[in-house]
């Protein structure tokens, strides 16, 4: 498959290429110059596959640089680290709700589903590319990605990787994961400030072309394993379709039938994904775009109008979805708008006016298939602990805005579709906020608060927590956002 530039629609390039670049030169960010599709006797075609085999069959249509047998190999590694053999169950909480859990992998967060398909991807790159240099991946995180990037490349040849995180801006939990992590060619630095900070911060160095230089005399190619990375974004795409054909084979929905997809999302590259498997064939009646009080994505979706200028960033119980700069919004005003030169007119209004504005471009049909709502912390908390009461089900603060905007949306619209949750991450990860929802006193360390969750909700604590207990922390480096590229040489020397 071809890809193109966001903002540049003239240049096309392979997907696996495009997997090594992870940015377009231009600064914009690849995208499919087509969609393949599937109707629905191809979908029903995909019901008796394993997720491993749906994995590689999907991928490889758009990575047909790769033999579906090498694809199969591919994804049977990667998934082999996954705690249940279905990959990412799909539980039944009602008669319309159920919840897609996509945190089974080795750091517990639904990034897991995708970084631990990137670095073989990468990997398969170099070696059908002929690439001489190594590759240098650069990473921020607002909490998830940087341990799951970082468990998926980890001591994998020709790579290093460095992940930049927000100081303070992840939970202890999550910080814990970053911070004692193994690995020769693995680098953790927090930075003073937020993750727009950090993430601006690294997509400054892609797209200086005196730091890329720089980076290249010393033997290695940027690349990126933040949703930005096609690589990263197509894996996603295949828990929707297998979500579908869950219902399908339980006998919930029958062919052809939509259903609702909930997402609570701060980058917007989840629920993208699951706009692109609707593109592909998905049958599906409205996507449910969940924020937290950051809620930029909210406000474009009701306004048309992405706005930075005079909006402050809040800290949440959600660390991950503390975003204003959701970067994978770009792909979407791009498909929509199908004109390059348009899109990269907004995006550079974005940077030099801190707001972009899209009535005139977007048709408001193009735009209803969105539904944007956001949960402030009270009623984040609040669903949290009614979805245990109810169901006797524990669900983490990101999951959690996810139930409550789909539970607004049903209410406002009486809609009898059913919909799949996506549920993005382990409570235990953020067990000091889940504590709280339930009225406790969440004092203490991480592990302490972890062993109070488990008693209180009678729930297993997962190995990968409790592991953690006894790891030494390995990176100590906080810097200043300035300081971000010279703490990159630093780490290739």
């Amino acid at each position: 498959m071809l890809l193109v530039s966001t903002r540049n629609s003239e240049k096309k390039i392979p997907a696996l290429q495009a997997v090594l670049k992870g940015i377009s030169d231009d600064g914009g960010l690849f995208i499919p110059s087509e969609f393949p599709k599937l109707n629905e006797a191809d979908l029903d075609s995909l019901r008796n596959l394993s997720y491993q085999k749906l994995s590689a069959k999907i991928l490889n249509m758009f990575f047909d640089e790769i033999r579906l047998d090498d694809m199969e190999k591919i994804t049977e590694q990667a998934y082999s680290t996954f705690d249940v053999k279905n990959i990412v169950p799909l539980k039944k909480l009602s008669e319309r709700e159920y919840i897609l859990e996509l945190w089974h992998g080795p750091t517990l967060a639904f990034k897991d589903v995708a970084l631990q398909i990137l670095p073989r991807l990468m990997a398969k790159a170099l070696e059908q590319k002929g690439i001489d240099e190594d590759v240098l991946i650069l990473t921020a995180t607002s909490g998830d990605t940087g341990k799951a990037a970082l468990e998926g490349f980890q001591d994998v040849d020709r790579v290093k990787i460095v992940v930049f995180y927000p100081d303070a801006g992840v939970s202890d939990m999550q910080k814990m994961q970053m911070v004692t992590q193994e690995g020769k060619n693995t680098a953790v630095i927090a930075v003073k400030g937020n993750f727009d900070d950090t993430q601006n911060g690294v997509k400054g160095i892609f797209t200086d072309k005196n730091m890329a230089k720089n980076i290249k005399e010393k033997g290695y190619v940027l690349s990126s394993a933040n949703s930005i990375n096609i690589g990263r974004l197509t894996p996603q795409i295949v828990y929707y379709f297998w979500s579908y054909i869950c219902l399908l084979n339980n006998k919930e929905i029958n062919m052809g039938d939509k259903i609702n997809v909930v997402v609570p999302t701060g980058n917007f590259g989840n629920i993208l994904a699951a706009y692109y498997a609707h593109k592909m064939g998905l049958p599906v009646n409205k996507f449910i775009c969940a924020s937290n009080t950051n809620r930029v994505l909210t406000d474009f979706f009701k306004n048309k109008e992405y706005r930075l200028k005079n909006r402050n960033f809040v800290k949440t119980m959600s660390p991950s979805m503390d975003i204003l700069i959701s970067s994978n919004l770009e792909r979407l005003v791009a498909d929509m708008i199908k004109d390059s030169d348009i899109v990269n007119a907004l995006f550079n209004d974005l940077k030099e006016k801190g707001k972009y504005d899209i009535k005139k471009h977007i048709d408001n049909k193009k735009t209803q298939i969105f539904y944007a709502n956001w949960a402030c912390e009270k009623r984040t908390q609040n669903a949290i602990k009614d979805t245990f009461d109810e169901y006797n089900y524990l669900i983490d603060p990101h999951t959690a805005v996810g139930k409550r905007v789909c539970d607004d949306y049903y209410m406002e619209t009486n809609d009898k579709t059913k919909c799949v949750i996506a549920s993005t991450a382990n409570p235990y990860k953020f067990s000091s906020s889940v504590l709280e929802a339930f009225g406790e006193n969440s004092k203490g360390d991480a592990f302490e608060t972890v062993d109070k969750l488990a008693k209180l909700t009678n729930t297993k604590i997962p190995k990968k927590i409790s592991e953690l207990k006894n790891k030494k922390v390995l990176h100590k480096s906080v810097i200043n956002k300035s300081d971000m590229f010279s703490s990159i040489m630093d780490a290739i020397k």
